[in-house]
């Protein structure tokens, strides 16, 4: 059993808007994915967003790299915290929730139409990333994490899209490596497995992060 430790942060956090922006393209792109034929709405949406793609693209840094460690002082762009809740603000990733109690973790996800591989089941690659941020949610919030050194996934049961599913993880601490064992349930069909191993790394050796800066 590890002993408590402070939550593990990274970077700064995400805008409201951001945040609604997320939850809404989610969204959209399940509907999207489902209209029968030609839609104006969704032209006309397009349309729109190609606009406010230009006006936020105008608004950017001049150059793309992070302020983290060595471009701390320089003209780069925000770097926001990955390590936890990523779906809440980018719509890359999935929504789910978890509970952490020590080395033992639960929680749920529901995945849409937007992460649909086969027929009606959620795409394997999206299985990987939540097992990766989930895992890595988990040694974030019992304070000792690092970079993922290796993530196996077995897919032991197709995993349907729409339905409230079930994550457990469990993870070991020794000699500043960490091993997690997590697995995914649709009731009680086991959907898939993951072993994670990561580095322990100490919160101190962090490079620095420059934080927002006003406009």
């Amino acid at each position: 059993m590890t002993s408590p430790r402070a939550k593990w942060v990274f970077g700064n956090g995400a805008l409201e808007e951001t945040g609604r922006f997320a939850a809404v393209a989610r969204r959209v792109i399940s509907a999207a994915l489902q209209q029968e034929g030609p839609s104006h709405a969704l032209a006309d949406l397009t349309d729109a967003l190609e606009r406010t793609a230009e006006t936020l693209e105008a608004a950017l840094p001049p150059h793309p790299h992070p302020r983290v460690g060595a471009h701390l002082e320089e003209d780069g762009r925000v770097y926001l915290d990955h390590s936890r809740n990523v779906g809440d603000y980018n719509p890359c990733f999935p929504v789910f929730a978890l509970e952490v109690d020590g080395d033992r973790a639960e929680g749920c996800v529901r995945f849409p139409v937007a992460f649909e591989g086969p027929p009606g089941l959620v795409h394997g690659g999206f299985l990987a990333v939540l097992f990766d941020l989930a895992i890595q949610q988990h040694n974030c919030d019992v304070g000792a994490t690092g970079k993922t050194t290796r993530l196996e996934v077995g897919y032991k049961a197709p995993t349907p899209l729409l339905t409230d599913l079930r994550i457990e993880i469990e993870r070991v601490e020794s000699d500043r490596r960490i091993q997690s064992e997590a697995r995914l349930f649709d009731g009680d069909t086991l959907c898939a497995t993951a072993t994670m191993r990561a580095v322990a790394s100490n919160q101190d050796d962090l490079p620095a992060v420059d934080p927002r800066r006003p406009v």
